[in-house]
Formats: structure tokens, C-alpha cells, sequence
């Protein structure tokens, strides 16, 4: 089971190692905060003129009326009028062109905060994918797929609504904040104190649901990771699901895992949901004191009517500007988790890199040699999972590996394309140690069969070209017809060009095998390697394909491991794995001569065999080639 990591690199390294994707766009981040200052602006001067508007405009006398801007001590005279139509008129105008002005401002921030905040995240999702595709085995050992794809999807959409939020909402509701508290003050000093209440009030109340809420939203991260893990498990095993009629097991298990994650989302968001009450309680409660303190001082001070009215539309916008600082902070909390996730595969250790100076630019041919090899998944030197390897396989030489479930056969075979590296020791291929040529000329010399066969959507054609893009149908055809392929391929209606679905579902298990063996031939590599790879093809089709590659591939060093005793028994030589050791290696003469382990395994073998001969000897052969399991 993968050990899923946990986001604890959020902070200032994360935004650190996220603000290298803004990138390009830098501009459009610029623009947007460059027209929300100006928005803002625009929105705070409606109120003064409105003041303007009701105190002069409406006055029964008709005397020159000056229009006077007044920011705290600071007095200017801006313009006079003689009569009050003129004035109202002049007055309606300017406001209707500041309102424009502002609605303009604040369309091209939101084109601009879009072009930004989705350029953004497609450069985070290009990094993490990046990262990804340069992962080694063990890298992606410390990642599940359910965890990387939450992290492309949610966790980015999570940044990216934040980013939108820091350069457009973080901008505009402190700018927002301080102009109108200044025209407040500026209005009545007095009156103003009100929001020294008010504010201590609101600051404590997000900080403690800072610190409340942002644990809660990680933990419900991960458990949307395990969601995603049990929903693509399902997809992926449809077919097996129906088989076992456990349509209701799964839905009851999707059902306990999406409850887990709505709980989650409840316990979080329940802390935001105070957050609204607060605000509102606060908005109000310093309206009530404005309007009660502005009301006496109009009575029996010098107030107006219109300076009240601008001071309660300065009141709104600073606590609506509060209050979206209020939701920004909510968002900051919920993408600094996500945040923290995608920094964990910005700074992931890759653990293989290119050789910067290779010493060989071309594998030379397909010898093997392991010198005292010693191998961990955990780099524990005291849990070792291969021991003292030693073994020479010479170029063009085919060579068996059998062994018992655990016995580090796969593992053995996958340090010489270097899809890990050895903690002691070396592994040389064509006289070169791997780590000494570029990850590309060593993996194109060695082609590789997985357990795991995997096709792609598409043609049959273009999952072949996998393994050689430039390849000719002739060579294509060379390819399939030694991995025992193209007579199956050219059944089809449409041959090379039939359609195989979404992961191969068109074709079957053994036709999916001898596909991915000609993909993996038509690289011409100078090394073969087949794991378990025609586990699912019958006996006489196991034996043409031997036959085939011996045959047309014959500088080419084959490594075949295998269940079956009879996939390897014709090979140059055996090595029988036992425990992260090799126990032996021989002819299949020599072992079977020698060796308990390859004994115990043929004589099983041949037993199970004679009784399946002896109770259906006619036991039913597909079309393909295969038994009567479809492969």
C-alpha cells in the first residue's frame, strides 16, 4: 500500500513555489488590480457628490452653490454654479459618468482576472503533470493515482478561485477600507468611532476561524483523495464488479466514503457559516449607532442630511469590504491545504535524474551484468529486497527467471532499464553502468514487457507506434507476426485500424499481451524483457512467440519470467529466485538435476498438467489461439 504524504508544506513555500507559474501572466495579474484601484475610487466618490446633491441641490434659497472636495484637513474648491437645476444636473451627470466609469473599471478586472487566474492554473496543472511524466517508480510509489488526479483537478480549482480572489477582491476591499473609513473620518470624526468596536470584533472572529477551519478542510482533502480512489478502483473494474454481482457492495461502499467526505465538509464549513451572522450582527449594530448618534446630531448640531446619508453608504462599503476580506481569508484557508498538496509534487525529490555527462550515447549490445547488487524500496540497507546479485547474461543469450511469489524476479528485471536504482552495487548493460548514459538511450535499447499490459485509446496501429513512431507498416507487421499478433490483427474488419477502445476492451487478455510484445519488438532493442507476459496465451502460442523472437530477433538478449516451467525450460540458461537471492542458475537440465526449488515447481507443474490431460483432454481452443478463458 502507497504511504500517501501529508500537506504540510503549505505557508510560504508553497506560494513561493506557486508563484513561479504565474508566469506570463504577470500583466493581466497587474491590469486587474490596476482597475479595481480605479473601480473603487469611482464607487467611493458617488457618496460625497450624493451628499453634495442633497445638502445644496435641495435648498430652497438660490444662491452661487461651490462644489467643495474635503478629505480630512485637506479643502478644495472644484467648481461654482449659479443656479440649483444647473447644479442638480451637473451633479446627476458626474455621477452617472462615475458610475460608468466604474462599471468599465470593473468589467476589464474581471476579463483581466480571468485571462490571469485561468492562465495560472494551467500552469500549475502543466508543472504538476510535467513533475509527474519525470517521476521515477519510487516517486510514484509515494503517490496513489486518486491523490495526483485530486490534485489536478480540486486542489487546482481551489488556487486557482484564490489567486483570482488575492489579485482582484484582495485588492479592492483593503483600498475599499481605507478610502471610505478616510471620507468617514473626514465627515465626522466622531461618528467614526463607532468602528472602533466594530472592528476588533470582526478581526477576532476570523482568526479564530482561521485557525479552527484549516485543519478541518485538509482532512476532508484527503478523504476526497479516498473517494476518488474508490470511484476510479470501480470504473476501472466495472467488468469484474458485474461478473460478482457486487453492484450493491460497491454503491454501499461509495456511499460511506462520499458520507465521510460530507461530514468532513459540514464540520469545515459550519465554522464559515457563523462568519455571515457576525458580519451581518456587526453591519447592523453599526448602522443602528450611525443612524442614532447622526440622527441627534442633526437635531441639535450641525450635521446635514446628506452627510449622514454619504456616511451610512461609507458605513456599507466598509464593512462589505470587511466582509470580503472575510471570504478571502475563508478561501486562503481552504487552497493553503491545496496549496501545500501541489508544492508536495513541485518538491519531489525526483529520484532517478539524466546523467548530465553520460558516458555513452548508444547501448553497444545487450549484455547484462549485475556485480554484487543490493536493492531496497525503502533505501533501508537493513530490508533489503535483493542480496549480493550477481549475474553476467551475455549479449543475444536467452535467459529464464523463476521463482515464488515475492521472490524479487520483477524487481530484478526492473533495475536494468533503471526504472529503479540499486542502493549497492551496479548494473551494466552493453559493458556501461546504467547510471552512466541518459535515461533515453538506455530505455530505447530496452524494451519491456509489465505484468500489468496496458493499451491506450486508439487504433491498434497507434498503440504499436508506441514503440517506434516512425515505424513502416512492414515493420509493423515484422513485429506482430514474431509476438504470434498479426493473424488475430488482420481478422478484424479493419485490421491495423481497428478501433481498440478505452484500455483494449475490444480485444482479450491474450490479444492485449502479444499486442503489447509487438509494440514493445518494434522498438528493435537490445535487450527483451517479458514479465509474465504471456501468463495469459496458451502453450503452442507461448512457444511461437519463443519461437519468433529467437528466430527474427537473434542479437536481441531475451529475459522471460515465468510461472509455467515450459516458457523457459528452452532457454540458454535459468536463474531461480529465492527470497531477493539467486538460488541457482543453469540449463533446465542442470536444475532439474540439482536444484529443489526448480524441482518442486516442474514436478507440480507436470502433475497438474497430467491431470488436466487425463480429465479433458479436450479441453476447447479459441479462434485466437487461446483457451476457452478468452485469454
Amino acid at each position: 500500500m502507497k504511504k500517501e504524504k501529508s500537506a504540510s508544506t503549505g505557508g510560504v513555500g508553497a506560494l513561493k513555489s506557486l508563484a513561479s507559474c504565474i508566469g506570463e501572466y504577470k500583466l493581466p495579474s497587474v491590469l486587474t488590480s490596476v482597475f479595481v484601484v480605479f473601480e473603487v475610487i469611482m464607487e467611493v466618490c458617488i457618496p460625497l457628490i450624493m451628499a453634495q446633491l442633497v445638502d445644496v441641490g435641495l435648498k430652497q434659497e438660490q444662491p452661487p452653490f461651490t462644489f467643495m472636495l474635503r478629505l480630512g484637513s485637506f479643502e478644495t474648491e472644484m467648481f461654482s454654479i449659479s443656479g440649483r437645476t444647473d447644479f442638480v444636473l451637473i451633479c446627476g451627470a458626474l455621477m452617472v459618468f462615475m458610475a460608468l466609469l466604474s462599471l468599465f473599471c470593473g468589467v476589464m478586472s474581471g476579463r483581466y482576472a480571468a485571462i490571469a487566474a485561468t492562465g495560472f492554473s494551467m500552469n500549475v496543472r502543466r508543472k504538476i503533470y510535467y513533475n509527474v511524466q519525470e517521476f521515477s517508480f519510487a516517486n510514484l510509489d509515494r503517490f496513489n493515482t486518486a491523490s495526483l488526479v485530486t490534485r489536478l483537478t480540486t486542489d487546482i480549482t481551489n488556487v486557482q478561485n484564490s489567486y483570482m480572489m488575492i489579485i482582484r477582491v484582495l485588492v479592492r476591499a483593503p483600498v475599499m477600507l481605507i478610502l471610505a473609513l478616510g471620507m468617514a473620518i473626514s465627515i465626522d470624526p466622531e461618528l467614526a468611532v463607532v468602528f472602533a468596536v466594530a472592528l476588533p470584533v470582526i478581526v477576532i472572529g476570523l482568526i479564530v476561524g482561521i485557525v479552527v477551519v484549516y485543519p478541518r478542510f485538509t482532512k476532508m482533502l484527503h478523504k476526497y483523495d479516498d473517494m476518488n480512489e474508490s470511484t476510479q478502483e470501480n470504473l476501472t473494474a466495472i467488468r469484474t464488479v458485474k461478473t460478482f454481482v457486487r453492484e450493491d457492495h460497491e454503491t454501499e461502499k461509495f456511499k460511506r466514503v462520499s458520507s465521510t467526505v460530507q461530514k468532513l465538509q459540514f464540520s469545515a464549513e459550519k465554522m464559515l457559516v457563523i462568519a455571515m451572522p457576525l458580519m451581518q450582527f456587526v453591519a447592523y449594530g453599526c448602522i443602528v449607532a450611525v443612524v442614532w448618534f447622526g440622527g441627534n446630531k442633526i437635531v441639535v448640531g450641525d450635521m446635514q442630511i446628506g452627510m449622514l446619508t454619504a456616511f451610512l453608504s461609507y458605513i456599507m462599503q466598509i464593512l462589505m469590504s470587511l466582509g470580503m476580506v472575510a471570504m478571502v481569508f475563508v478561501m486562503l484557508v481552504l487552497s493553503r491545504a491545496s496549496a501545500g498538496r501541489i508544492a508536495e509534487i513541485f518538491n519531489e525529490k525526483i529520484d532517478i535524474e539524466d546523467n548530465p555527462s553520460p558516458k555513452a550515447s548508444e547501448v553497444a549490445d545487450g549484455s547484462i551484468d549485475f556485480d554484487n547488487v543490493n536493492f531496497s524500496y525503502s533505501k533501508n540497507p537493513d530490508v533489503l529486497n535483493l542480496e549480493n546479485v550477481d549475474l553476467h547474461i551475455r549479449a543475444g543469450e536467452t535467459v529464464g527467471v523463476i521463482g515464488g511469489t515475492g521472490s524479487a524476479k520483477t524487481t530484478l528485471v526492473q533495475l536494468i532499464p533503471r526504472l529503479y536504482d540499486v542502493l549497492e552495487g551496479s548494473v551494466r548493460v552493453g559493458g556501461v553502468d546504467v547510471r552512466d548514459y541518459r535515461l533515453e538511450d538506455l530505455r530505447k535499447a530496452v524494451g519491456m514487457v509489465l505484468q500489468k499490459n496496458v493499451l491506450f485509446s486508439g487504433t491498434i496501429r497507434e498503440n504499436l507506434k508506441w514503440g517506434n513512431p516512425d515505424a513502416t507498416d512492414e515493420q509493423m507487421e515484422h513485429a506482430a507476426k514474431a509476438a504470434q499478433a498479426h493473424d488475430f490483427v488482420t481478422a478484424f474488419p479493419d485490421g491495423y485500424d481497428t478501433d481498440l477502445g478505452q484500455g483494449g476492451v475490444n480485444v482479450s487478455g491474450g490479444q492485449k499481451q502479444r499486442l503489447c510484445i509487438a509494440r514493445a519488438l518494434l522498438k528493435n532493442p537490445k535487450v527483451m524483457i517479458l514479465d509474465d507476459s504471456t501468463s495469459a496465451v496458451d502453450t503452442a502460442t507461448d512457444a511461437a512467440i519463443r519461437k519468433g523472437l529467437k528466430e527474427e530477433f537473434r542479437n536481441t538478449t531475451v529475459i522471460i519470467i515465468a510461472q509455467r516451467i515450459s516458457s523457459v525450460e528452452e532457454a540458454d540458461r535459468i536463474v531461480v529466485m529465492d527470497k531477493g537471492k539467486i538460488a541457482a542458475v543453469g540449463t533446465h537440465e542442470e536444475l532439474l538435476a540439482s536444484n529443489h526449488i526448480y524441482q518442486d515447481v516442474y514436478y507440480s507443474q507436470q502433475k497438474g498438467s497430467d491431470a488436466v490431460v487425463e480429465g479433458n483432454s479436450d479441453a476447447p481452443v479459441n479462434a485466437a489461439g487461446e483457451d476457452g478463458n478468452n485469454g
